[in-house]
């Protein structure tokens, strides 16, 4: 899950939260069982006509949300072309742009509230047995806030290299976007000291 909610309503905004996630997590199953590219193409195909679905402006913004795949799918095509295993790196490569295609429509349509909420629901029978599930809840709604926003800041370390030097982006950003994060991190634990911090029992 990699983008934020999506101010662009859509019709799949109105499908509650818990459907569409037990939703993704069949397809996401299914996906991995498949092993036939060409099923999996299809699939991807599948995926990107759900985005479609959501009208053009949905579809521009999930599309930029999916930008930061294509390095990874470049390594994994590169490495899979040394080796020789085409159709190997060719599934996987389907595979993760499907998966990661769904996950990302079911994130932009569905609201932070409603996917704690779910997560809530799912978690209930341990607090039946007397474990506090707020910190686990809490955790959830932070990696879903945080993951797009972190990735986003790498972003604009990335246009800043650009604008500053010739050379090709690469690891020197690791350090200043690695930064970046344990800065955020420090101020969210200070914002939830402030409130009363999360309940330890």
């Amino acid at each position: 899950m990699i983008s934020l909610t999506s101010p662009v309503e859509t019709w799949a905004h109105r499908v509650r939260a818990g459907v569409k996630l037990a939703i993704l997590s069949a397809a996401t199953v299914a996906l991995f069982a498949l092993q036939d590219p060409a099923w999996l193409a299809l699939s991807l195909v599948g995926a990107a006509a759900l985005v479609v679905s959501g009208g053009w402006r949905f579809t521009r913004s999930a599309l930029r949300s999916l930008r930061i795949l294509i390095p990874f799918l470049l390594l994994v095509a590169a490495w899979h072309g040394v080796t020789g295993e085409f159709e190997a790196g060719l599934v996987v490569a389907l595979r993760l742009l499907a998966a990661l295609t769904l996950a990302n429509f079911v994130t932009m349509t569905t609201r932070l509230t409603d996917m704690v909420a779910v997560a809530a629901v799912l978690l209930a029978p341990l607090r039946r047995l007397g474990f506090s599930t707020r910190a686990f809840e809490l955790s959830i709604a932070l990696v879903m806030r945080f993951t797009p926003a972190i990735a986003q800041k790498g972003g604009r370390l990335a246009e800043a290299w650009r604008a500053r030097s010739v050379r090709r982006v690469g690891w020197q950003i690791v350090m200043p976007l690695a930064a970046t994060a344990l800065d955020d991190a420090d101020q969210v634990a200070e914002a939830l000291r402030a409130r009363g911090g999360v309940d330890p029992t």
